[in-house]
């Protein structure tokens, strides 16, 4: 069989012969499917190639969302924690106006649960949802909804506990009228109710009261209404003055510079009735103050709410 070629004329643009080429047609068949190959296989690669791009920019796009995403979940976490901690302050604050006003306990001991710790408590914990674009956010959002659900219950329980308690206190108005409850005078405790060493033997007394350190001078108030039942100096207690607030409550004042009220005098929760001195046994300018409940002193933390 006579070989068969492909004839390929050259032409130029001056007078010259044209030149030809001859190609074996076996040759240039394999040529035109070697080139058909290869323009496939640059086609896939072009193809592939926007289509990395394509999922590169959507990438980077989830990670930024994935970014604000980890920030508003953290501000979402903080002010959660928040939440939790007032909710605690609010359960310390109801447990000591009912011990105030005498209040039993509701026999719904559910509000003496904790709250449950708050999702993503920490930023490195928060950080471990968010290590690739959408890992574990559902789980996240999930376990804060819970405790978001806890806060909710937690809080309607409070708020009930609270409407129960203001009813009560209601009916108390005059109780809480005469109980001592807010600081008889500003500054420093520098001793507390309980058992101490005494400043002055060393040895262990049991001090009946707090010692409120300021200037001589400070203002003294009331801490309730009452009447003064006894005004008068005592060797310990220098310059003393002894308040009656009814239900079997007193209050006493120690080592006083000065005192601004008469025996038998009815005086008002926050009016002045004396000031802060350094008489008696003391080792320098601050107020004692005391309170008796049916003649048994106790610690005056238990009647103090500001």
């Amino acid at each position: 069989m006579p070989r068969r070629f492909i004839t390929l004329f050259v032409l130029t643009n001056d007078t010259s012969r044209p030149r030809q080429f001859k190609i074996r047609f076996k040759v240039a068949k394999a040529l035109t499917a070697g080139v058909g190959v290869f323009t496939l296989l640059m086609a896939f690669v072009v193809y592939d190639y926007v289509k990395i791009k394509g999922h590169a920019r959507g990438y980077y796009r989830l990670l930024r969302e994935n970014a604000s995403q980890r920030i508003e979940l953290q501000d979402f976490s903080s002010k959660m924690r928040d939440m939790e901690e007032k909710l605690a302050r609010l359960e310390v604050f109801d447990k000591k106006l009912r011990i105030i006003a005498n209040i039993e306990e509701p026999r719904d001991s559910s509000h003496s649960e904790q709250v449950m710790g708050i999702g993503g408590g920490s930023s490195a914990d928060t950080e471990d949802y968010f290590t690739t674009p959408g890992a574990k956010v559902d789980e996240l959002v999930k376990q804060m909804s819970a405790d978001l659900t806890q806060l909710e219950m937690k809080a309607d329980s409070q708020e009930s506990r609270f409407t129960e308690l203001h009813e009560q206190l209601m009916d108390k108005s005059s109780f809480l009228a005469a109980t001592p409850s807010i600081w008889p005078a500003k500054g420093w405790v520098t001793s507390r109710y309980g058992k101490r060493l005494s400043p002055f033997t060393g040895l262990s007394q049991m001090h009946s009261g707090v010692d409120i350190a300021n200037r001589l001078g400070t203002t003294v108030v009331a801490p309730a209404d009452g009447m003064v039942v006894r005004a008068s100096r005592d060797a310990n207690l220098g310059k003393t003055l002894t308040v009656k607030h009814g239900y079997g409550v007193e209050t006493v004042y120690g080592h006083l510079s000065e005192i601004n009220v008469k025996v038998g005098q009815k005086v008002k929760r926050g009016q002045q009735i004396a000031a802060v001195g350094n008489t008696g046994r003391s080792t320098g300018s601050h107020l004692h103050y005391a309170v008796s409940v049916d003649g048994v002193f106790v610690n005056p933390d238990k009647y103090i709410l500001d």
